[in-house]
């Protein structure tokens, strides 16, 4: 059986609506069923009717989705919520699908802030309902082969972390131009305290604890707003202190002229290093401090059971975004389909994630404001 969702946002004209609905028809494991794919009513019907969606269940709003589902048949109504939507929506659409009795899968960040996030995680351990984020980028094989080498001992102690996200679009004030993906992302009501860190920062955050296995303990960040007149950051560089001793570097700009999507992750221990870039994400360097370098490569014998799990397709043939994101809807599904709700994140970045990625948010934004001071992470228990 498909797991029947709705959609909050997504219309069109919206980018990452799309790419979700792409990932959940990957497996075959959802269906679309009805959504609240715009603020506007009519384009929410438009976008909705494109989609196949009956026009009785494209509603204007989400309070009216969440309201008029839950009243549906149980074998008819949706199950599970998407969000889709910018920043500062993200909180009480989620608190509303958790009041109604649905699951919910949002895109990151969780929230618009630390305190919201820490809201969400209250109502949602008294729901006993499941949360997913979709931080994609923990989603490749190689991604996935790189963390079990590290849990596996094969770097030894992890000494050193770099992890840096560049891209130029942002590089002109596009947001004065009609662009409406950027105008909300620069936006302080609708994104937040922070553009950057909260757009691309917070993954390159993630996937760097997701790999290394290790948590940030304190950071020292500068940040800045490149393009003038902008009033939130486009540019980012942050210092790491890893609760084992390590250190690190994490840098986020939106503003880097000539780059697309450069994700790229490199972690050093005593016994080894790891390579990984997202603009190549079917190949991993593995770097032993004796011996030859080893290129890994996605779907190859000599990668284990977590990269083989997210193997989709016969090695040769890329495997990207589409597909890692369409993991993370997967292992949901997987997580939705059992008999009894379980406490753990597992493989999908859960509430913990969402604290975790607010609190990297914040504690950037704040030390950066207070003069580039080290900050330690707050308490998130």
């Amino acid at each position: 059986m498909r797991i029947r969702y709705g959609m909050v946002g997504g219309g069109e004209g919206a980018f990452i609506g799309a790419v979700h609905r792409m990932a959940a028809r990957l497996d075959d494991a959802y269906e679309l069923v009805c959504g609240a794919f715009s603020s506007s009513a009519e384009k929410s019907q438009r976008s909705g009717a494109a989609l196949g969606v009956p026009p009785q269940r494209c509603y204007d709003d989400y309070a009216s989705m969440m309201a008029r589902e839950a009243v549906l048949p149980a074998a008819e109504r949706m199950q599970c919520v998407v969000i889709t939507t910018p920043n500062r929506m993200h909180l009480p659409i989620a608190l509303a699908a958790l009041a109604r009795g649905f699951h919910v899968l949002s895109d990151k960040p969780a929230t618009a802030t630390l305190e919201e996030c820490r809201t969400l995680a209250a109502k949602l351990r008294s729901s006993g309902l499941h949360y997913g984020l979709t931080h994609p980028y923990t989603g490749y094989p190689m991604v996935r082969e790189a963390r079990a080498r590290i849990a596996g001992g094969e770097l030894g102690k992890v000494r050193k972390v770099l992890v840096e996200y560049t891209q130029g679009w942002l590089a002109t004030p596009l947001e004065l131009q009609g662009n409406k993906q950027a105008a909300w992302r620069v936006d302080p009501a609708q994104a937040g305290a922070s553009c950057c860190m909260g757009d691309i920062g917070v993954h390159a955050f993630n996937l760097a604890e997701f790999v290394a296995g290790v948590a940030v303990r304190e950071l020292c960040a500068e940040l800045s707003s490149v393009v003038p007149g902008r009033r939130l950051d486009d540019d980012g560089t942050v210092l790491l202190r890893f609760g084992n001793g390590a250190t690190g570097v994490l840098i986020a700009s939106q503003i880097c002229i000539g780059d697309e999507n450069n994700l790229r992750l490199r972690i050093y221990g005593d016994k080894a290093s790891i390579d990984w870039q997202q603009m190549e994400p079917n190949s991993l360097w593995f770097k032993p401090l004796e011996g030859p370098a080893q290129l890994l490569r996605t779907g190859v014998s000599g990668t284990g059971a977590e990269a083989a799990a997210a193997t989709r397709v016969p090695a040769g043939h890329p495997e990207g975004y589409i597909e890692a994101f369409g993991n993370i809807y997967r292992e949901f599904a997987q997580l939705l389909t059992r008999d009894k709700a379980e406490a753990a994140d597992g493989a999908v970045p859960g509430i913990s994630a969402a604290l975790r990625g607010m609190a990297f948010v914040e504690t950037a934004v704040g030390s950066s404001a207070a003069g580039t001071q080290w900050r330690e992470l707050p308490h998130l228990g």
